[in-house]
């Protein structure tokens, strides 16, 4: 160990200090957020003492919307999970010219900005029935612009292995397309399918462009929320939403990892 920390020369800890350095300056605000939804005055500071009571109110006032926020970005989880994943395969088994437009025609959503996808979809489907004051108006504008990353993520992952001749193999042995795909060509793509869920639920989760001209009063999301109580209520409150929203997304996405690990077959 000792002969190893003698080798590592000067460039090593250089970009060792600017590694921490660039964590720094993305974790510290966050974290002085958080801790100015704990204290009793932000102005005052922790001498005001440390108290849980902005977070009792961000959780009885805005109970809602975190509850509508997890159903929108599960629900969107499932539909990207649906739709993405047969379109990365179709896309990995058909390479060509046809297969890169559709590719770059699925990516459009996340070039075009937000507020013109949403204003697109209310010009074309605000007036279907009800649709446009339901949430599920919502989902589809979160189902645009996060499906191209559970695509992307999952086709990195099929054309780094060999689908045609695992696939042939099974074939040899008996096995049909359904049996095929998800004996074979799920397991095998797994690590892309946790990369694209753990893409999917934060950017869903956290979408604010798009969401912000797609809510109704009744259909407000956490990032609208967030957005509200900064600019109308106490910044303690705000700072609290904060804390919560954290302390809500974290440990789903650590529980995805373990359902997938779980899941993972032993070699």
């Amino acid at each position: 160990m000792h002969s190893l920390s003698n080798r590592r020369g000067w460039g090593f800890w250089l970009q060792l200090g600017f590694t921490l350095l660039v964590c720094a300056l993305l974790t510290v605000p966050m974290a002085m957020s958080m801790l100015a939804g704990l204290t009793a005055n932000y102005f005052v500071g922790l001498k005001s003492g440390l108290t849980l009571h902005w977070v009792d109110e961000v959780l009885r006032v805005y109970s809602g919307t975190i509850l509508l926020s997890l159903q929108i970005a599960f629900a969107c989880l499932a539909c990207t999970l649906v739709l993405g994943v047969p379109a990365a395969y179709a896309l990995a088994r058909r390479p060509g010219r046809i297969a890169r437009l559709v590719e770059e025609m699925l990516m459009m959503p996340v070039a075009i900005p937000g507020l013109a996808t949403a204003l697109a979809l209310i010009v074309t489907y605000g007036g279907v029935g009800d649709l446009r004051s339901s949430w599920l108006f919502i989902l589809i504008g979160h189902v645009l612009f996060t499906l191209p990353f559970m695509v992307r993520a999952v086709l990195a992952v099929m054309g780094s292995i060999d689908l045609t001749t695992l696939e042939e193999g099974a074939a040899s042995l008996g096995a049909g397309f359904l049996r095929r795909f998800a004996t074979v060509v799920l397991p095998n793509c797994r690590s892309g399918i946790l990369a694209g869920s753990l893409m999917v639920l934060t950017l869903s989760v956290g979408e604010f462009n798009l969401t912000w001209l797609l809510h109704t009063p009744l259909t407000k999301t956490l990032p609208v929320g967030l957005a509200d109580s900064y600019a109308s209520l106490r910044i303690e409150i705000g700072s609290a939403y904060t804390l919560v929203f954290f302390l809500m997304i974290v440990p789903s996405l650590i529980l995805m990892q373990g359902l997938f690990r779980r899941g993972r077959p032993s070699v």
